[in-house]
């Protein structure tokens, strides 16, 4: 007599793979819009250094523009403080900054970023 066999999950097998499945779109819901503001930032960063003649633009100005354009944006996770201009023998435009954003109780994940775009 052929027996039949049950092929499937069990219920325990389907909360672990549940569990896992929430725990990974938690994460992608914590960093998905860290990525998108710094996006934003980048946008407005190379929008920035395509200008004609930013490249004799002082540091007051290119962070007030820049601010202005992140602000639109709605881009709260950078400060005027961390917009740098090298002037050497190319202007640059140097943002260093890093991002903290808690995941769960005392966990938190902290995500950097550094961005150089030369200025025309």
């Amino acid at each position: 007599m052929n027996k039949n066999r049950l092929k499937g999950m069990t219920l325990i097998g389907f909360l672990l793979l549940l569990s896992a499945v929430v725990f990974c779109a938690y994460i992608g819901m914590k960093l998905v819009p860290i990525y998108m503001n710094h996006y934003n930032i980048v946008s407005a960063m190379k929008g920035l250094a395509e200008e004609p003649g930013s490249a004799q633009y002082s540091e007051a100005r290119i962070r007030d523009l820049l601010s202005r354009k992140l602000s639109v944006n709605y881009v709260r996770s950078l400060r005027a403080e961390q917009i740098r201009l090298v002037k050497s023998p190319q202007p640059q435009l140097v943002l260093d900054y890093e991002v903290r954003e808690s995941l769960i109780g005392n966990i938190d994940v902290v995500v950097s970023f550094e961005r150089v775009e030369v200025l025309n």
